[in-house]
């Protein structure tokens, strides 16, 4: 499967994932919400998906480091991951251990030694119209069984 760009590549309601992707990307349960809040958006954002790894936060993080006011990742069920502010700072993030895993991820980026990666990232749209699909798959195959 090919990598997907970072969502500060993405055309407004470009869609990036085909629908086996998409599944690909919720495999392993560990999929969180990025909500960016843009510099030109005054107070609007936009939710994208992808595996909350350290690597991935890192590398999502860095992409949009100058282009978003701020980042504020999720869990499935909206707990607090991590948040970063203009310029790719991590401002806040619970879960320590995650932190350290980050920071040796950020920080050579950061520092311009290495170069963020793109990373697999679907927007909620996508992930919802799936979602949506799904169920009326369900919804009909359980009308057929009466």
């Amino acid at each position: 499967m090919k990598l997907k760009i970072c969502p500060n590549d993405l055309k407004n309601g470009e869609m990036t994932m085909t629908r086996d992707e998409l599944y690909e990307l919720m495999e392993d349960g560990n999929l969180g919400y990025a909500c960016v809040f843009k510099r030109e958006d005054q107070g609007t954002h936009t939710d994208y998906m992808f595996k909350m790894t350290a690597e991935n936060i890192a590398n999502f993080i860095r992409k949009n480091a100058y282009t978003a006011d701020k980042i504020i990742m999720t869990d499935m069920c909206d707990n607090l991951i991590c948040e970063s502010v203009f310029g790719g700072f991590l401002m806040n993030c619970p879960d320590q251990d995650l932190c350290r895993e980050i920071i040796p991820h950020l920080a050579p980026i950061q520092m311009g030694e290495a170069e963020p990666k793109d990373i697999e990232v679907a927007t909620r749209e996508e992930m919802e119209q799936l979602w949506a699909e799904e169920e009326e798959a369900m919804m009909q195959a359980e009308f057929r069984m009466l």
